[in-house]
């Protein structure tokens, strides 16, 4: 079980770590010609409070397992990972990409399998 645990939090620190560096420092149109369409329905100052969110879960997920520190912290960043995936699909639900939703979909599983596994609930 740790194991799976360690491969779901990896696979989202990775793809949060990219997601948010991605929104954290490029424009808008910039965003959307590389595929992160769901930022097309938020405000610009939404999109990248939302990059750092990612980006320090990204960190929560690793670093407390690694340090021994702070271990609430990794089933707390993943809860907060579940809250931006229901945004995100209902940013992409508006947009009519089923695909994208379906992503969504699956990055929430991820996250709540940490969550739970990790002790939150």
């Amino acid at each position: 079980m740790n194991v799976a645990l360690w491969a779901a939090q990896l696979t989202l620190a990775v793809v949060f770590a990219v997601s948010g560096t991605a929104k954290l420092t490029m424009a808008r149109q910039r965003l959307l010609d590389t595929g992160q369409t769901g930022v097309a329905v938020f405000p610009m100052p939404v999109v990248r409070f939302t990059a750092a969110m990612e980006l320090l879960a990204a960190i929560g997920l690793i670093a407390p397992g690694i340090t021994g520190i702070g271990s609430v912290l990794t089933p707390l960043a993943a809860a907060g990972l579940c809250v931006v995936m229901v945004g995100a699909a209902w940013a992409h639900g508006r947009l009519h990409e089923p695909r994208n939703v379906l992503v969504n979909t699956v990055l929430f599983a991820l996250a709540a399998f940490v969550m739970i596994g990790r002790g939150l609930v």
